[in-house]
């Protein structure tokens, strides 16, 4: 059945006349009145009732008129949809992650995203670095890239990529010629970090402090280039995804397992769970799951 036809039935039952159903639909009564005509021969029966000069919907015309008022919604939204994105569709996106190395794919989902919401602007809220979910909750972030699922009562989490963790030590480390570590061999090692609360360090988080395990030494510090230069100076081992470890791997250090079976970390994106979010957001998500992906056959993301 043509579009045309459910606009006509349901004009009909909401404005309860024909006079008025012409108004809404722009159409004289002979016009209307032929569509009516034509939709009840290609469905091959009658719609309506003629009853006192009144339209009553006939058991048939019942079905058609919730599936009009089924179709017509779906499809004035997305032609809303549709007129917004050709237009251009105004707003902001406010994003951050719980850690700096993670902004290095935002760059090509901006200039992707860019190009089909020219007038929304992404902020990238540096601040909220490592404290994404806190901010989240707090009003300061619409999205949030995060390993830790947390308040999941009140956020949702939708999957981006499963990342392995690996200890990076000097190749004249102890663990340098060992397959793997466990949780255990990190109490006598000095470790760096790149920042506190140490719940928000996936090592700490899911290895370290359910076992009750502290390192010998902890050592903070933000800089992946200058945490690599101690590691090579054999002062400390540190803990890195092993897309991240990718650009500082050569001769002087070496990436150890971290259990037999390895240890893996799940990022996810995060946002609000009863907030209706415009469509443009589902763009960028789909957009940053696909240049993950890409990303994930040059960096070895597992």
């Amino acid at each position: 059945m043509e579009v045309r036809y459910l606009r006509l039935i349901k004009a009909i039952v909401e404005e309860g006349s024909i006079t008025r159903a012409m108004d809404v639909l722009y159409l004289s009564q002979s016009a209307l009145s032929y569509q009516l005509k034509e939709a009840e021969l290609q469905v091959g029966t009658p719609l309506f009732f003629r009853r006192n000069k009144k339209l009553i919907l006939t058991p048939v015309g019942k079905k058609l008129y919730a599936t009009a008022n089924k179709v017509l919604r779906e499809l004035d939204a997305a032609e809303d949809e549709i007129k917004k994105m050709m237009n251009g569709e105004t707003g902001v996106i406010r994003i951050s992650t719980e850690c700096y190395t993670s902004y290095h794919w935002l760059p090509a989902v901006l200039k992707k995203f860019k190009s089909e919401f020219p007038n929304v602007d992404i902020e990238i809220v540096f601040e909220a670095t490592h404290k994404p979910i806190e901010k989240l909750l707090e009003g300061e972030l619409d999205l949030a890239i995060t390993s830790n699922p947390e308040h999941a009562d009140q956020i949702e989490f939708i999957r981006l990529f499963s990342d392995e963790m690996l200890a990076v030590v000097s190749n004249q480390h102890p663990w340098a010629s060992r397959e793997f570590v466990t949780a255990e061999d990190f109490q006598d090692a000095a470790l760096i970090i790149h920042s506190l609360p140490l719940d928000t360090v996936s090592i700490f988080r899911t290895q370290l402090t359910p076992k009750g395990i502290n390192p010998k030494k902890l050592i903070i510090l933000p800089l992946t280039e200058a945490s690599i230069e101690l590691v090579k100076a054999n002062m400390g081992v540190i803990v890195l995804a092993n897309w991240a470890l990718q650009p500082y791997l050569n001769d002087d250090i070496k990436a150890v397992k971290i259990t037999p079976e390895g240890f893996f970390r799940q990022q996810y994106i995060a946002r609000i769970r009863d907030r209706k979010y415009p469509v443009y957001f589902d763009y960028f998500i789909k957009f940053l799951r696909e240049e993950i992906k890409i990303d994930s056959h040059s960096k070895r993301i597992v």
